[in-house]
């Protein structure tokens, strides 16, 4: 069975959080109740209250005394229990959210960068589906990592050529071709010519608290076209 870190301060005696009070979080009292939310949270993701707890490097009793409201949350803590959710702190908090414009216009969001690849916004935030527009640069750059994690994943190639890795298997994809795989497959993208390569992506990665992970190396590929 999986075990929580080695119990600290922060799981000593607490009382309960009616009001301040010897041992209580910073600013608990001004917080509104979270327990419901981390547990139903917890539950959906199909995490233990062990595994959960290691994730966001507490104590299985410090978990359970946050779920059950023996003890209310710092605002740090409250960042880290989203990440490791896979959410964000409103949800934790049971705020409602604002209703998503279902549209998102051509010159809307800004291009970003991260580690050579270029993502333009092509979808509402804060679904359960994330759609991008995507340019993978050629040459040495994410198409490097390796990735495993919960979701699904589908890609249109717009321009230029694409290496897919799957598995052991690699393809070669074209303008106008399209994958749809399992996230859990281990993965890799990269561009096939000078000029890189344009596609659309779409991902349930962000919902996941593991969608960081690489596994690292290359993997013995098998050639498709």
């Amino acid at each position: 069975m999986t075990t929580g870190p080695t119990p600290g301060p922060e799981d000593a005696a607490a009382p309960p959080v009616s009001g301040p009070g010897p041992g209580s979080e910073p600013g608990a009292a001004e917080l509104p109740a979270v327990a419901p939310q981390l547990r139903e949270l917890r539950r959906r993701t199909g995490l233990t209250l062990e595994a959960a707890a290691a994730r966001a490097r507490l104590s299985p009793a410090h978990l359970s005394r946050l779920e059950t409201g023996r003890r209310q949350p710092s605002l740090p803590l409250l960042l880290g229990l989203a990440r490791t959710y896979g959410t964000t702190v409103s949800e934790l908090l049971g705020e409602t959210p604002a209703v998503a414009d279902p549209i998102v216009r051509a010159g809307g969001p800004g291009a970003r960068e991260a580690d050579g690849w270029t993502y333009w916004q092509a979808g509402g935030a804060g679904r359960g589906m994330q759609a991008l527009r995507v340019h993978v640069p050629h040459g040495r750059s994410q198409g490097e990592l390796v990735r495993v994690h919960p979701g699904e994943e589908w890609l249109y190639v717009l321009k230029g050529r694409l290496r897919l890795h799957l598995g052991e298997t690699e393809y070669l994809l074209e303008p106008g071709d399209s994958a749809h795989f399992d996230s859990l497959t281990a993965h890799r993208i990269a561009a096939a010519g000078p000029g890189g390569a344009d596609l659309l992506f779409v991902h349930t990665l962000l919902q996941s608290s593991l969608a960081g992970l690489c596994l690292g190396a290359d993997t013995t590929t098998t050639h498709h076209r």
